[in-house]
């Protein structure tokens, strides 16, 4: 882990091509905890920069402190939120790093979090990532290309019955058996390396019916190797309550996320801290029994179909959020 102030520099180009999921949303749903001097908001996954740059410039009074993995983003990014100084540090670490992260910076608790979960815009956008399933590319996936296991690692070495539990937890692919059978196969007579042959063989595999809805056919199994190549709903499950614990009371988080599988959990942190966990029957409920959360969202708030037509990525985002109300109480 690394923590280092952004540079000044030059503005990155290319911004254009970035467009920020929800942004207004998200900037109106987190303005009550940032506009007095000193809060400070953490954006737990940086990306280009998107999110991070529009709470600078809407909270002139506000420090940013920002994650990723990747070293890319972080580099882009940076010179992205030069303009900004010292206001923006830069972090090289995982989301679930986050306790770690503020105990090292000395920020004990923040006012706003922001999480953009899922695969960034620039990692969709480079060919050699691995990430797309409409072009080939090597099967990398990984979100930090300096360590772990690639998703031909996972597809190459991994036991035909963790393979089918990958794909029907992670994909929610009704057809894993079949697409797993016929990996097996291939992979005996030669190691996967790209994606193309992978996308080939799930289309080759999997029966009409099943190709005639919902898109690309090889798109859930991208996202579950994705998914266990990256360790993001392990991240994902660590990393919400700690940002929730790092709340101050009238602190606000909101989190963006782009499958159920994500959301779920989300939904579920969110619930808890709603909730009154008093026995049944108190006829006055103490205070270590009531919510340490208000939900800011009905549910999830989608997309409108302006922002859907400005950004297709942008058609699955689910967004939640929630704020604290009290500190807990041992």
């Amino acid at each position: 882990m690394r923590v280092r102030p952004a540079k000044r520099g030059p503005r990155m180009s290319g911004n254009t091509r970035h467009v920020p999921v929800m942004l207004r949303r998200c900037l109106d749903m987190l303005a009550p905890a940032l506009a007095e001097p000193g809060a400070v908001v953490v954006d737990c996954t940086l990306g280009l920069g998107g999110h991070s740059e529009a709470l600078l410039a809407t909270f002139p009074a506000a420090r940013l402190i920002a994650l990723d993995r990747d070293p890319s983003a972080l580099r882009l990014a940076g010179e992205r939120l030069a303009p900004y100084g010292d206001r923006a540090t830069l972090v090289h670490a995982v989301y679930d790093e986050l306790p770690e992260v503020l105990d090292r910076l000395g920020v004990p608790r923040v006012q706003g979090v922001l999480f953009d979960l899922g695969v960034s815009s620039m990692q969709l956008d480079e060919a050699d990532r691995g990430f797309a399933y409409a072009q080939d590319a090597p099967l990398d996936m990984r979100m930090d290309q300096t360590t772990g296991i690639s998703a031909a690692d996972v597809l190459n070495t991994y036991a035909p019955g963790e393979l089918v539990r990958i794909l029907r937890s992670y994909g929610e692919e009704k057809q894993a058996k079949r697409i797993v059978e016929a990996v097996v196969r291939e992979r005996a007579k030669e190691p996967f390396r790209n994606s193309a042959r992978l996308v080939e063989l799930i289309r080759e595999a999997l029966p009409q019916a099943a190709k005639r809805h919902g898109g690309n056919p090889a798109k859930r199994t991208f996202q579950a190797l994705r998914i266990e190549v990256n360790g993001e709903l392990a991240s994902v499950e660590r990393a919400v309550p700690a940002a929730v614990k790092a709340l101050a009371v009238g602190g606000r988080i909101a989190v963006l996320a782009y499958h159920s599988l994500e959301d779920r959990i989300v939904k579920q942190v969110f619930a808890a801290g709603a909730t009154n966990t008093a026995p049944p029957g108190l006829p006055v409920v103490p205070e270590q029994y009531q919510p340490r959360l208000k939900l800011l969202t009905r549910g999830a708030e989608l997309p409108t179909e302006e922002e859907v037509a400005e950004n297709r990525r942008a058609a699955p985002a689910r967004l939640r959020g929630a704020e604290r109300i009290r500190e807990d109480i041992a």
